[in-house]
């Protein structure tokens, strides 16, 4: 069989043409396509203010700076997630408190709890894999009045929300729900990564959606947000080229994050179809996770319920009885076979630079399990049921082959 990539992107006639089109329109920065991409996210998330931006990481150095995060504040996050989670805490000069994950992977709620102190500014779940976090419980706690009463009002934007902000790192969650909602409209502050491999692309880039209490007037926030975004100028390229609408001023120390149409239009193409999409991730996911489920040293990631369903952005195995060397192992045997498959993630605490800022990985128990037997497999709508069956034969007769060789 030919090599199984890992995540190639979504790209057919309607991408293509979309891109060409805005090629052709002589127009390639950001202007109306970029502006009918938020409208698009907007009314699947079912979120009014969206802004899109250059990259997940951008939009969340963007929104910790607008809260008026500085040196000596905390953020709080999870161990377990890409590096971008803490780099936006630490480029604005605070500093992220790391927790533990729960087995689902997601941040834990108990954990975050014993975390919190007055120095605290915002929480940042992370839906890792697509599976959404307990935002609602995660919401409640920082409104409870004894942890209201001792968070530290500073900045202008800290002093109108009264309490510690939510910000959904929802990089791989684009669909998912909780509780029968999209999850951009539980936490204040949701970013979605809108990068190559992921469900939704723009090649790179983000969205920012905002749900601010009543205290907020979101529109205003977003036009704020969107000057901010593009060094504080109070008018866009697009708006300036209009006619004798050269002028513009610079009303604050903003950042050069905006994102591009010739960007928008690849999105733009692939939200349109996006619930046909979304439908053949789960799919495959359903797929797979009855092909493993015969298998008893599988364990499955997690599985759509009640009050949670997944992204499915990815099929995140885990193998009971292995450790990270045997992981890694099968992996290579995967590759020889044609299939690629990856880790989610490194836990940032084992990273040189994390290490090197104190961080121990001991201290964070079930993040460490859930990576050294951790495999994601390939899960993307352009995948047959031929492949998924190949696949999950041939991560058993991966498997096999390394404990057989171990013993």
């Amino acid at each position: 069989m030919k090599r199984i990539e890992f995540s190639p992107p979504y790209i057919d006639d309607t991408v293509i043409d979309e891109v060409v089109s805005c090629l052709k329109s002589g127009w390639i920065t950001s202007g109306p396509k970029v502006k009918s991409l938020e409208n698009e996210i907007a009314n699947y998330t079912g979120i009014q203010n969206v802004i899109c931006i250059n990259s997940w990481t951008s939009g969340a150095i963007m929104i910790l700076k607008w809260l008026g995060l500085k040196k000596g504040d905390e953020v709080i996050i999870p161990a377990y997630s890409y590096c971008a989670t803490a780099l936006a805490v630490i480029h604005n000069g605070a500093t992220p408190v790391m927790v533990d994950v729960d087995k689902n992977f997601v941040i834990s709620v108990n954990a975050i709890r014993k975390a919190i102190t007055p120095r605290t500014k915002a929480i940042i779940p992370v839906d890792i894999a697509g599976w959404p976090c307990d935002y609602i419980s995660i919401i409640k706690l920082t409104k409870e009045p004894d942890l209201v009463k001792i968070f530290l009002k500073e900045s202008d934007v800290q002093k109108k929300i009264g309490r510690i902000m939510v910000i959904g790192d929802c990089a791989h969650s684009f669909g998912a729900t909780f509780h029968g909602k999209s999850v951009a409209m539980i936490p204040d502050v949701s970013i979605f990564s809108l990068h190559a491999v992921k469900n939704l692309t723009t090649a790179e880039g983000g969205a920012i959606c905002l749900n601010l209490p009543s205290s907020f007037d979101n529109l205003e926030v977003y036009k704020y947000l969107k000057m901010m975004s593009l060094n504080g100028q109070t008018k866009d390229a697009f708006f300036k080229t209009k006619a004798g609408s050269w002028r513009y001023d610079i009303v604050m120390p903003g950042m050069k994050i905006n994102m591009p149409d010739v960007c928008a239009a690849i999105g733009l193409a692939q939200i349109r179809q996006y619930k046909k999409l979304l439908s053949e991730r789960k799919q495959i996911y359903d797929l797979y996770s009855e092909l493993f489920a015969q298998y008893d040293w599988a364990q499955l990631p997690p599985q759509d319920n009640d009050f949670q369903t997944s992204s499915y952005h990815l099929f995140a195995l885990r193998i009971i009885g292995i450790d990270e060397t045997k992981r890694d192992e099968i992996i290579v045997e995967l590759a020889k076979r044609g299939i690629a498959a990856n880790v989610h993630f490194i836990p940032m605490p084992m990273l040189s630079l994390f290490k090197n800022l104190g961080y121990k990985i001991e201290n964070y128990p079930v993040a460490y399990d859930n990576y050294t037997r951790e495999i994601s497999l390939p899960i993307y709508p352009q995948l047959t049921n031929l492949q998924i069956n190949y696949i999950v034969e041939k991560v058993a007769e991966s498997y096999y082959s390394v404990i057989k060789t171990n013993d």
